[in-house]
């Protein structure tokens, strides 16, 4: 099922990361690569990855592509990040990649980048507790990690504490959070459209900007809020990612809200 998805926009790629059926405890992750249509343009697997909560794309001058993504799970997370390059077909484990461990004492690191601020941002949680620290690219990169962009704690994703977080997009000096759940009889029936937040957090102040709760999709099937990403161009837009259908042939759609 789709945890997270992001956007080449320089190659007009989505790349998609979806938990396998049978892998959720180890960590066992599919990236896809679809076009804007959503044609399906190859896959490779990552074993041992994490739950797939964020994912990032870096775009270089020269046309290569780099996907950040969680790596080292445990207990089903990942400990660490990772970047590599995409190859249809691969299937890579945690000892094909170089593995960093940005946060000293910090569990259930994911990554995402921002290409306008050319900005990844990393989060993670200190006993049991989020929150969010942003470098520049270039210095995480290089390994520096000594002089991050901003730390701030994650808040205000939902008005319920209890409902589960699904996914995060940085956008320039803003952070944008989904949380929301599955419907489900009785407790978030498809008769109440959900409750799907979207929210937004300054990263200067760590202050919560903005939340509101949002209907997109309420029509789905299922419809779990499964990621954010931020799409820059012809203009900034907030996309947000549902999972919808029957378990076996899960579905994503991606809706988009003015940022």
């Amino acid at each position: 099922m789709l945890q997270s998805f992001a956007f080449d926009e320089v190659h007009r790629n989505l790349y998609a990361l979806q938990l396998t059926r049978t892998g959720q405890a180890a960590g066992d992750l599919c990236l896809n690569r679809l076009d804007y249509q959503g044609a399906f343009l190859g896959h490779m697997y990552l074993r041992g990855f994490g739950h797939g909560v964020s994912v990032g794309v870096q775009n270089e001058s020269d046309g290569s592509v780099w996907i950040w993504t969680e790596a080292a799970a445990r207990s089903g997370y990942g400990q660490g990040v990772t970047r590599f390059h995409f190859f249809d077909g691969a299937v890579r484990i945690g000892a094909d990649v170089a593995i960093r461990y940005p946060i000293p004492g910090s569990t259930n690191n994911q990554p995402t980048v921002c290409m306008e601020s050319r900005r990844l941002a990393v989060r993670y949680r200190i006993k049991g507790v989020p929150r969010y620290r942003i470098w520049d690219l270039d210095a995480f990169v290089a390994r520096d990690y000594a002089d991050p962009v901003a730390d701030v704690a994650q808040t205000g994703a939902h008005p319920d504490p209890d409902v589960p977080f699904q996914g995060y997009a940085l956008h320039g000096d803003f952070l944008y959070q989904v949380a929301g759940s599955a419907y489900a009889t009785g407790t978030n029936p498809p008769a109440g459209h959900g409750n799907t937040y979207l929210s937004c957090l300054d990263i200067t102040t760590g202050a919560l900007l903005q939340r509101s709760r949002t209907e997109a999709g309420y029509s789905l099937t299922f419809r779990e809020p499964e990621g954010l990403a931020v799409r820059r161009s012809p203009t900034p837009t907030l996309c947000l990612g549902l999972a919808s259908g029957e378990e076996g042939a899960r579905k994503f759609s991606v809706y988009t809200k003015n940022s």
